[in-house]
């Protein structure tokens, strides 16, 4: 099959033929039908985190099953399916108490490295990222990495609710639990923010604040459930923020920087909630006062991984919303690209001018 291949850090991808193994028990091969690019695989290209290379990136996706292998009941041949980044083995202490995303048995999230589904040039290792490597044809899989959907969902969108739609919606519903009727700001209005948004809209918050520094990202903002956009290149975005709202119940930092956090701390109003969603590169250190910003307005800081979903709860739930028209998926998509050109559109991830960015496979 063809992949897009990451030799090294900083240098770009290249397309490769890489050869997959054969379903072993609890496996599952897909044929992969989009994979969505995600600004947190410029993090594993420039070498900001580490992964063992050669590697076949991408973890945003969806597909068909076409073969599985021994033990496999939870899907068949043909079934349409969302991956997901949280594989789980339903065992650990993790899993039965409810947490799946934060699986710890590494003999199914295998760490990387320690994956030998992939191989090139006549058998040598080619590295597998997050379990997944959807820049490919096709992926070798464990059955608790996806999730079975209606068909009727058209596959472009249902890719993206593997890792952006679900992340901003999650960080809602989830990590945050915005009830009925609360102020919410957003900072970041890509994917993940506008999904913030959304999830938002759908948790029936009162008042929902965008910001961002680009006006197209703002009026679409709008569109999809902001009741009001704040334009963070006009001046201090926590003081406007501050001025229509006296401050917001929950906050969210949907960018990759740090600094995005500290404003979503400072936006909120007592006892409010700020909650990181964007990943940050590594190395990176909050600056806030602890006394003024935390202890004293008693604002709490929480993290979110993927939007600590629950994929066979989540997911489904989000394909049905989008399916009643209750969660715009459409407005996501802004380009569609063939596999050769992922890593030039990889590239123009550092300047987005669009949302989101999907790959026909």
């Amino acid at each position: 099959m063809k992949a897009a291949v990451l030799h090294a850090p900083n240098q770009p991808l290249t397309i490769e033929e890489v050869a997959l193994t054969k379903p072993q028990a609890r496996e599952v091969l897909l044929r992969t039908a989009f994979a969505g690019l995600c600004h947190s695989d410029l993090h594993f290209i420039e070498g900001l985190y580490p992964h063992p290379t050669p590697c076949v990136l991408g973890h945003e996706s969806a597909g068909v099953v076409e073969a599985v292998g021994d033990g496999v009941t939870y899907v068949k041949p043909g079934d349409h399916v969302i991956t997901c980044l949280s594989v789980f083995c339903g065992t650990c202490s993790q899993c039965v108490t409810g947490h799946p995303n934060l699986c710890e048995n590494t003999e199914v999230k295998l760490p990387p490295g320690v994956s030998r589904r992939l191989t090139w040039k006549g058998g040598e290792l080619m590295n597998q990222f997050l379990n997944l490597s959807s820049f490919g044809e096709q992926m070798l899989v464990h059955e608790n990495s996806m999730v079975k959907i209606d068909p009727d969902i058209p596959l472009d969108r249902a890719a993206l609710v593997g890792c952006g739609v679900m992340t901003g919606v999650g960080a809602v519903f989830n990590a945050a639990k915005v009830e009925p009727g609360a102020t919410v700001a957003v900072i970041g209005c890509g994917g993940v923010g506008l999904a913030a948004v959304q999830g938002a809209r759908l948790a029936g918050a009162g008042r929902i604040v965008a910001v961002d520094v680009l006006p197209e990202k703002l009026a679409l903002a709008l569109e999809l459930g902001a009741t009001d956009a704040v334009d963070a290149s006009g001046g201090d975005a926590v003081t406007q923020v501050r001025e229509l709202t006296d401050g917001v119940d929950y906050a969210f930092s949907a960018i990759t920087s740090t600094s995005g956090l500290v404003d979503a701390v400072r936006m909120c109003a007592y006892s409010g909630t700020a909650t990181l969603v964007g990943v940050p590169p590594p190395a990176r250190t909050l600056e806030v006062d602890v006394e003024l910003d935390l202890f004293h307005p008693k604002v709490g800081i929480a993290v979110t991984h993927g939007g600590d979903t629950i994929p066979q709860q989540d997911f489904p739930f989000l394909a049905q919303a989008a399916l009643d028209g209750k969660l715009d998926l459409d407005r996501f998509v802004t380009k569609t690209i063939e596999l050769e050109q992922v890593p030039e559109a990889l590239d123009e991830l550092h300047a987005p001018k669009g949302i989101r960015t999907v790959v026909l496979l």
